[in-house]
């Protein structure tokens, strides 16, 4: 299930977004405010942000901007009644993925974030793995984390929220041994900071956020 963090100070078009995204199985979390995304920011990892520009506090583009200065490179789209040329530069300089204008269809912004990212793109937390480009991210930045990590971290990614057994796991491996699944499963919590846990007797597994 993809995090997102809407931005909007228009409550009813606010809960309206939450409440459509919420059924097409998006985790939504909504401010009002500038002060309200940024304390939400510094709590939790989104997947995309959706931010309004115009809000009574600030600018959602002065809010990106000092995102992309603390290295918080999260996808981000403007819902915005604002589509003039410098704004949009602004926002795509910050490396904004969309624009949406207002008023929209909340289908349309659907259609946008499906297109944005498709099946084939899994996402934990602050990480996104892009099966066909056979690339992974952590809070933006390209991970390397060895193949054998690698293979097992993407078959539990792969399977989350369901418990991969340690034979599965075992195909990973090289030297297959309960020792080193234990070894490479504790380097990937280290690197990537997630909790993968061993369900006794069973196997491993990486709960849905």
């Amino acid at each position: 299930m993809m995090r997102l963090l809407l931005l909007e100070d228009d409550q009813v078009l606010s809960e309206t977004l939450q409440l459509f995204l919420t059924r097409e199985e998006y985790h939504v979390d909504g401010a009002l405010t500038i002060e309200e995304a940024e304390d939400l920011c510094y709590k939790n990892k989104y997947d995309v942000y959706l931010f309004d520009i115009n809000l009574p506090d600030g600018s959602g583009l002065e809010l990106l901007k000092n995102l992309r200065y603390a290295e918080d490179n999260t996808p981000t789209i403007f819902i915005t009644a604002l589509t003039d040329m410098h704004s949009m530069s602004q926002g795509f300089e910050l490396d904004a993925i969309d624009y949406i204008k207002k008023p929209f269809n909340p289908e349309e912004l659907l259609m946008r974030l499906k297109a944005k990212f498709k099946n084939n793109t899994f996402h934990l937390g602050g990480i996104v793995y892009d099966k066909d480009a056979q690339t992974l991210y952590k809070d933006g930045e390209l991970m390397d984390i060895g193949n054998v990590q690698y293979k097992i971290f993407i078959k539990l990614l792969e399977n989350t929220g369901a418990v991969v057994t340690v034979d599965e796991l075992y195909e990973c491996l090289e030297h297959p041994s309960n020792t080193a699944l234990r070894v490479a499963i504790t380097k990937i919590k280290q690197r990537l900071k997630i909790d993968i846990k061993n369900i006794r007797g069973k196997g491993y597994i990486i709960e849905k956020i």
